[in-house]
């Protein structure tokens, strides 16, 4: 087997923000050179299929800034520090849509952008949805979009929804609820 894994020589934070670090490594490459990697250090996320009660899923439409359009998704959002994941799920369940789970399972790790970012994203189904009061993010604004899952494939497979892990949870939602 071929070792293809570089080595960190050095590094350094290019940017610092409040929701991630831009950095810069110098490595050591498996042939003996170097090189730079730019990359992002990401504090992780949560991606949410919420079930509703009457078995659709809530999907939510909302303008995304760095694309300049609106972009139909899960239910997301970034853990805060030292935040579990499953406790995260919970609080951008209730923060995005309005209802909280009483049943939440994991279901996989997944990277969204292994080419510059560690951003690690826990998946989660979310059952037995109880209503509860709307607590949205101040800077946040979305629309509700309850959806039949088998019109959620034919979005996905119809190019109507392009944001990864929302295909990658509609998927995981038509092999567990099919």
């Amino acid at each position: 087997m071929i070792n293809l894994k570089e080595n960190k020589i050095s590094s350094e934070i290019i940017y610092q923000g409040s929701l991630l670090d831009v950095r810069r490594d110098q490595v050591r490459l498996p042939n003996g050179n170097t090189s730079s990697r730019e990359w992002i250090k990401h504090p992780g996320a949560v991606c949410i299929i919420p079930q509703l009660p009457d078995n659709r899923i809530a999907l939510i439409r909302q303008y995304r800034y760095p694309v300049q359009k609106e972009m139909i998704e899960l239910p997301a959002g970034k853990l805060d520090e030292n935040e579990k994941p499953e406790i995260c799920a919970i609080r951008e369940l209730e923060e995005e849509i309005g209802y909280r789970a009483t049943k939440l399972a994991f279901l996989t790790n997944i990277h969204p952008a292994i080419g510059f970012a560690d951003e690690v994203m826990g998946l989660f189904l979310a059952e037995n949805l109880v209503k509860s009061t709307i607590n949205h993010d101040k800077d946040e604004f979305l629309e509700l979009m309850p959806t039949h899952l088998e019109k959620a494939v034919r979005m996905v497979w119809h190019g109507e929804i392009t944001d990864v892990k929302t295909i990658i949870g509609i998927l995981w939602a038509d092999h567990i609820l099919s």
